[in-house]
């Protein structure tokens, strides 16, 4: 069995930037993904961190083609997703889901949660007849931590936990593969936060599940994660196991963001590095030329400012795109 549950490559989401007036004729583009070489194995979590806007949603949203890709390749389970026919697509639905971010917005306010956890059954045709329905809803509620005798209840009778829960407990509902979590936490309160963090690490376990659970909270990313994948600009800069990039981090920025979670010891938090990086990140329609990264990068020199940067191993397992591995001597640096 192929180790690998969805890859892909050099994925390209491009949205088009059009001029104002009646005509609004494209004048560029938006390069939200841009080049991107991912994979995901089975029965693990990857995390996918990075700063907003940077193109992880996007990207989450393109492997299970809810957006349709510009170019390259998606494979789930070895079958190209970008050339799926629409009932092929259809059944895929049912082995890769999402969990959304906002857990009332993805809720319709006028169907019960009963009624919200049932439709993908109906859609897919699972546990036939009303009365088997109801009592798969009822296992789903309670595998998410909730008493089945809320199935009546509306979602504005839930705190926002709770509402997610319910979106958790949707997406279990086809008993998926693959279920992408896109900011599944963003909108909790922090002690709920925790509480959802540990609900998907048991349900992954228990079910087997692989996850994607992409973020911008490094510190959550690195709590659930076996490998975290680290995004910038539309593009993959690093990807380690969670042990190794905490260890070990080989890429200026993932440095950069690691330095900006807090530490639970004050003294070390007080002496610490933290590195500041300077200015904004460029927008995804001017994307710098050579390393993405270089105008913000403090480590930045000569073959930055023009030469894209690969991914490439530096150790075992760990790759980054950086000038700075491969390198021979002492750079030479540059001014910004």
């Amino acid at each position: 069995m192929n180790d690998v549950l969805v890859r892909a490559r050099d994925l390209q989401v491009h949205f088009p930037v059009r001029s104002k007036g009646l005509r609004r004729k494209q004048t560029g583009a938006v390069r939200a993904v841009d080049g991107v070489d991912l994979e995901v194995r089975r029965g693990e979590t990857l995390g996918l961190v990075g700063e907003s806007g940077c193109g992880k949603s996007t990207l989450g949203n393109a492997l299970l083609r809810l957006v349709e890709p510009t170019g390259g390749t998606v494979e789930f389970d070895g079958a190209d997703v970008t050339a799926m026919s629409s009932s092929a697509l259809r059944a895929l639905r049912r082995r890769a889901v999402m969990v959304f971010q906002d857990p009332y917005a993805s809720l319709d306010p006028r169907m019960s949660v009963g009624q919200t956890i049932a439709e993908p059954l109906q859609v897919h045709g699972l546990a036939r007849g009303a009365r088997a329905r109801a009592e798969r809803v009822a296992e789903l509620l309670d595998l998410v931590g909730l008493d089945p005798s809320v199935a009546g209840r509306y979602p504005h009778e839930f705190s926002g936990g709770q509402r997610q829960r319910v979106g958790i407990a949707r997406a279990l509902a086809g008993e998926p593969d693959f279920v992408v979590c896109d900011e599944a936490i963003a909108s909790l309160d922090v002690s709920v936060q925790a509480q959802v963090l540990n609900l998907l690490r048991s349900l992954q376990r228990r079910l087997g599940l692989t996850l994607l659970f992409v973020s911008h909270d490094l510190a959550a990313v690195r709590h659930l994660s076996d490998r975290i994948a680290v995004m910038y600009l539309g593009r993959v800069v690093e990807v380690a196991s969670a042990a190794d990039l905490t260890a070990s981090p080989q890429h200026p920025y993932t440095q950069a963001l690691l330095s900006a979670v807090p530490v639970p010891s004050p003294s070390r938090e007080r002496t610490r590095e933290r590195i500041v990086l300077s200015g904004d990140v460029p927008s995804a329609a001017r994307i710098p030329s050579g390393c993405r990264f270089r105008t913000r990068c403090p480590q930045v020199f000569e073959p930055c400012d023009s030469v894209v940067p690969a991914l490439q191993e530096v150790t075992g397992g760990h790759v980054a795109a950086c000038h700075l591995h491969g390198v021979v001597g002492a750079p030479e640096r540059l001014t910004r």
